[in-house]
């Protein structure tokens, strides 16, 4: 149990530190950013096809898609009907979130969008050491560029910087309890942790799909595809190491 809390607590770490560098007006640079996004991007959408959806379907059976899409469906839901603008990076917001009603919509979908990241780490390690620590990665590449984003939009509204960091910290505050919420539901129910998988694999989905590919999409950076190709091999290759330690 210690270690899953620790990596959640890394995970959430990183989402206050991409606030923390905004808030102190430390420059980030946008095209550390972009790579950062596209090789998550490449490793996510990796992890959910060849581990995440594969692994859900051997565990739950033929309910696995169920979950799968309902993963997909409620970050959807959050990110696009609530917030209606939902984007990575902080010179995406300064336009488009500069409402303070904007910036608290934007604040409850990445909410939402860090409790299924820490919920994702928290039901990998439950039920595979392995597949854990490989969702962690893959969710730590977009945590930084995530704290990054939030206190971006509420500067933007012209929220107080207290609040703008606040913001990070509850949102990693968030990802704490998708970690802690799988150690309930497991405690509940035998299965619980076989939804909660194929309910990540969904949400792995849709991060990498629809929130990170369409950013790498706007850049004129012609390398971007690339490296999401990069995050793909690296998702492999570590997949590779990692069994091979850990088994």
């Amino acid at each position: 149990m210690f270690h899953i809390i620790l990596f959640g607590l890394i995970a959430a770490s990183a989402e206050i530190l991409g606030g923390t560098v905004v808030v102190l007006r430390k420059e980030w640079p946008k095209r550390v950013q972009e790579y950062l996004l596209a090789l998550s991007a490449g490793f996510i959408l990796a992890l959910a096809f060849f581990e995440l959806i594969p692994e859900s379907l051997k565990f739950v059976g033929v309910t696995a898609p169920l979950y799968i899409v309902i993963g997909f469906g409620v970050l959807h839901f959050f990110e696009h009907t609530i917030v209606g603008h939902f984007h990575f990076g902080e010179e995406t917001h300064t336009e488009i979130m500069v409402s303070k009603t904007a910036s608290l919509a934007a604040f409850s979908g990445l909410s939402v969008h860090a409790f299924f990241d820490g919920l994702s780490i928290s039901a990998g390690m439950h039920y595979d050491y392995l597949i854990g620590l490989l969702v962690f990665f893959a969710i730590l590449l977009h945590k930084i560029p995530e704290g990054l984003t939030i206190a971006s939009i509420m500067l933007a509204a012209n929220q107080p910087r207290k609040r703008a960091l606040m913001a990070s910290i509850l949102i990693g505050v968030a990802t704490m309890l998708g970690i802690f919420i799988v150690f309930l539901l497991a405690d509940l129910q035998p299965n619980a942790i076989g939804i909660a998988f194929a309910f990540s694999a969904g949400a792995a989905i849709y991060v990498g799909a629809s929130d990170l590919i369409p950013e790498i999409n706007r850049s004129k950076n012609r390398i971007m595809p690339l490296v999401v190709f990069g995050g793909m091999v690296l998702f492999y290759v570590s997949q590779r190491v990692l069994a091979t330690i850990l088994r």
